[in-house]
């Protein structure tokens, strides 16, 4: 099958978040697709299958299926745009969270996700412990949003991540694929945040699209704009362009193709 990774919310090679995209003309089994995204070790994998009028689309970390991924539907347009689909400027995707699309304006890619805006929960001792720091506050949609004093704090964490696993447990849930979002206010930006889904596979996320349905309404209500820059502050790091459009965000970035290839299974 034909094999793609592409850097994503970032113009550098070797930044921004890499995802996979793995181009299908038929579904495969589970386990395999599973399979194949455990061997590619990416934070995640997209599979796509054309149908008529839009593709189907799949996220998998190398642990488990996702029900939303910003990252690596970019990656997915972009490969699209940039072979099969150069003529077109909107791209459709059906997937586990219905229709999503994509569009772009010269070199920027735009996602139209929906919002996930968070409400007020416990400020859960797992937190303390796994990030050595007391939150400001703490909030829940799909993922949990954990406010900090400043972004200095913010890109000092050294979350324990075994400990962090344990917030399933105390929060009583049974879901693998939440994430923890941490955020502050930004030095030279709206607002930064990382992303921890250590029961997902994934220890540190570098550049989270589908964290920002939590985050744009969020800082969109603190600071009363519609639109707003955003830096995700992991090791490789990432920059996002959102705007607040009510009951869906809109998330931009760019991408940078790094590997084309083939996977025989």
């Amino acid at each position: 099958m034909e094999y793609h990774v592409i850097d994503v919310f970032t113009d550098k090679l070797f930044g921004g978040n890499p995802a996979g995209v793995c181009m299908l003309d038929r579904w495969l089994p589970d386990f395999v697709l599973q399979s194949i995204a455990a061997e590619n070790n990416l934070s995640e994998t997209a599979f796509l299958i054309k149908r008529d009028g839009h593709y189907d689309l799949r996220w998998f970390t190398p642990s488990i299926e996702v029900d939303l991924c910003g990252h690596a539907t970019l990656a997915s347009a972009y490969v699209l745009f940039q072979g099969a689909e150069k003529a077109a400027d909107e791209l459709k995707f059906k997937t586990m969270s219905g229709m999503i699309d994509v569009t772009r304006e010269a070199d920027l890619l735009y996602l139209d996700f929906p919002s996930r805006p968070v409400k007020l929960c416990p400020i859960y001792q797992t937190f303390e412990k796994a990030f050595h720091v007391k939150p400001v506050a703490a909030y829940r949609a799909v993922d949990f949003l954990i406010l900090l004093e400043d972004e200095e704090t913010l890109r000092k964490l050294s979350p324990d991540f075994n400990i962090l696993k344990q917030v399933k447990t105390e929060a009583a849930l049974d879901s693998d694929s939440l994430g923890i979002i941490v955020t502050a206010l930004g030095s030279d930006c709206d607002f930064v945040s990382r992303f921890f889904a250590p029961g997902a596979g994934i220890d540190e996320d570098p550049v989270t699209g589908r964290a920002h349905c939590s985050l744009i309404p969020f800082w969109s209500e603190k600071l009363g704009k519609s639109k707003l820059a955003a830096r995700q502050l992991s090791k490789r790091g990432g920059t996002l362009l959102c705007e607040n459009c009510g009951e869906r965000v809109r998330i931009g970035g760019r991408a940078v193709r790094y590997f084309t290839g083939n996977i025989e299974v």
